[in-house]
């Protein structure tokens, strides 16, 4: 992966929303309903190519396919794996959320947060995703061809995400069920770098999961639950290069109280024995903006990229590109000026047809993110 030598470079967490006409492709798709599998091929093709396009305009510099064609960041897995043909796993709760029930109501309406279908699993798991993956590489390297970008990535959900989402029926252990998805998720893991793309692997699970699947253990049990999935993650990486990947860690893209929130630094130590170069951690909302202090006066033990969030990705307030570069800054102060690169919180749009903010505000952010990234660059490199 590409470090910020001469200048902060831009990039951003992944998800973006999908065009109305694709939207409704996925949808059937997810329903099991019928759809014209060709026409839902050159829709998604056309639309990758304008969405990096788009991500170039407004100063991305290391760009996606924006996900688009994933119904979600996680539950995806369930149409790339064998074995998800149960009936649907029992409804996610975020402990802050529940503690709030008018607010929760009011903001997600009477189903929750939860409307997914996300089937158990009832069977063995392997990797059957091969054809679909292909695809994905095919529309990013297409659409890379003279967009300009400085480099591309493609996400893929960690295992412990997969199995946050996607619930099982099958293994008899939350362990044994992690590491099934671990080795079956590591063709794919394999198959992007392989293809010359940055890995990015989503593991909200690191810190999402504390309160959501994991709010009934106290920290040092979590902890437990972060070194098994970091475990699993380092397996299935483990013929991949460091600096072909880079991890994101966060506490749920949604707009919350976020009280209850796993602090960073009660397992801080644990996230630096993941094998990726590159950690993306959110550094833009007020739950964790604080965090960056963590990074400062320590030696790590070990080389990283940090890919800090300037943007919060559940707000519409487009933040001042001053601001931006004052958040930059304090990264680079502790890390280094090559090793920071500025990026998003998290998603835009993490799963299908769930938009946090307006299309057009989102991208007037990314923007300001650009002008911040360079007024960083100026004070870094004068």
């Amino acid at each position: 992966m590409k470090r910020s030598t001469d200048r902060i470079l831009v990039t951003h967490v992944g998800s973006l929303p999908r065009p109305d006409d694709l939207l409704a492709f996925l949808v059937a798709r997810d329903r099991k309903q019928p759809y014209d599998r060709a026409a839902f091929q050159a829709c998604l093709k056309d639309a990758v190519a304008a969405v990096v396009a788009k991500q170039v305009a407004h100063g991305v510099d290391i760009v996606n396919d924006g996900e688009l064609g994933k119904i979600g960041y996680g539950a995806y897995a369930k149409e790339r794996l064998t074995g998800f043909d149960g009936e649907d796993a029992p409804k996610l709760h975020a402990a802050d959320l529940d503690e709030f029930p008018i607010f929760y109501r009011r903001l997600y309406g009477p189903e929750g947060f939860d409307k997914m279908i996300r089937p158990q699993c009832t069977g063995p798991i392997s990797y059957v995703g091969q054809e679909e993956l292909a695809t994905d590489i095919a529309n990013l390297k297409a659409a890379l061809a003279g967009s300009g970008a400085t480099e591309g990535f493609l996400n893929a959900t960690s295992p412990g995400a997969a199995a946050l989402w996607l619930g099982n029926a099958y293994y008899k252990t939350h362990e044994e069920f992690v590491w099934a998805i671990a080795e079956a998720m590591q063709a794919e893991y394999e198959a992007i770098t392989a293809a010359g793309f940055v890995l990015q692997i989503d593991s909200p699970d690191l810190g999402m999961g504390r309160h959501m699947q994991f709010q009934h253990l106290d920290v040092p049990a979590f902890r437990k639950q972060v070194e098994l999935h970091l475990a699993a993650l380092n397996h299935a990486t483990r013929n991949i290069a460091p600096e072909r990947m880079r991890m994101h860690l966060c506490w749920g893209n949604y707009d919350g109280p976020h009280h209850h929130d796993i602090e960073l630094k009660e397992y801080h130590d644990l996230i630096l024995t993941m094998r990726p170069l590159g950690l993306s951690v959110e550094g833009a909302n007020p739950r964790h903006e604080h965090e960056w202090r963590l990074w400062q006066d320590r030696d790590l033990g070990r080389d990283i990229v940090l890919l800090p969030g300037v943007l919060n990705s559940v707000t519409h307030r487009i933040e001042h590109p001053e601001l931006i570069a004052d958040r930059l800054c304090r990264y680079a102060e502790a890390v280094g000026r090559e090793n920071v690169i500025a990026s998003t919180d998290c998603g835009m749009s993490s799963q299908a047809g769930h938009v946090k903010v307006d299309p057009d505000i989102g991208w007037a952010k990314y923007r300001s993110m650009a002008e911040g990234a360079r007024l960083a660059t100026r004070r870094l490199w004068g």
